[in-house]
């Protein structure tokens, strides 16, 4: 079992900044891929970024790629997402989740989820 609680959203202008947190429960953290998900109102969760459970894969959607970055602090049992060029098209609630075996970008396929919080971004 992981619990997984997100953090680092808020409301920026186009082009800003934000580093988006994912901080995990137990000592297991390395033992799962972790991926990033988004959701609009009216829109199905779609995937972001996603992480091997040692950080050295990760692969991005089309739309952010260049643009954020995933990475995880196995030592701090925590999951960022460093978003830079924000755009109006960004805004969404940012899901966190974990699977205990290789990454993958389909939601589903993820066992564990965290609450999400709230990224907007205002033009």
């Amino acid at each position: 079992q992981v619990t997984l609680v997100e953090s680092g959203g808020g409301l920026v202008q186009a082009g800003d900044s934000l580093r988006l947190s994912c901080a995990a429960s137990g000592r297991t953290f390395s033992s799962y891929a972790m991926g990033w998900f988004r959701q609009a109102p009216g829109k199905k969760r779609e995937f972001v970024a996603a992480i091997s459970l040692g950080g050295g894969t990760s692969y991005y959607a089309d739309s952010v790629k260049g643009r954020f970055t995933i990475s995880r602090d196995n030592a701090k049992n925590t999951l960022y997402l460093q978003m830079n060029s924000l755009k109006p098209e960004d805004t969404a609630i940012y899901y966190c989740g974990a699977r205990r075996t290789s990454l993958t970008t389909y939601a589903e396929n993820y066992d564990y989820w965290g609450q999400g919080t709230q990224v907007t971004v205002s033009s």
